[in-house]
This record gives C-alpha cells, sequence and structure tokens, in this order.
C-alpha cells in the first residue's frame, strides 16, 4: 500500500473537510507570494495579459499539488 503524504479529508474543529481544500488554500498562498514578489520588481511588464497569466499560474500549481492527493 502507497504513503500518502496528504490525507484525503482533514478534521478542522470535528470536522472533516476534504483534502484539497488544504492544498487549494496552501496555493492561494504560494500564488500571493509569487504575485507579491513579481509585481515588485516589474516583471508583469513581460506577460501579455497578468490576469491570465496569474489564472494559469494558480491552475498549474495547484494541478501538481493536487496529484500529491491523487496520485
Amino acid at each position: 500500500m502507497p504513503h500518502r503524504w496528504i490525507p484525503h479529508e482533514v478534521a478542522l474543529a470535528d470536522a472533516l473537510v476534504p483534502g484539497l481544500l488544504v492544498v487549494f488554500i496552501g496555493c492561494l498562498l504560494v500564488l500571493w507570494l509569487v504575485d507579491t514578489v513579481v509585481g515588485r520588481f516589474g516583471l508583469y511588464r513581460f506577460v501579455w495579459h497578468p490576469p491570465l497569466f496569474r489564472l494559469a499560474l494558480f491552475v498549474c500549481m495547484f494541478g501538481s499539488a493536487g496529484l500529491l492527493l491523487f496520485p
């Protein structure tokens, strides 16, 4: 039986929430940090459409991190 890094359900205050919710919130925090760094150094001027870039970056991060939950 393979070892899972993230449980399918997480107990928060006696309520079971999906493990993907924890991954989602973690990806939002990482995206916020990356967005702050990229915005501070003015790297968005090299991107055609910054909101679309942010969405694509989040989808890539969330999809990659979600594969840890469901390999």
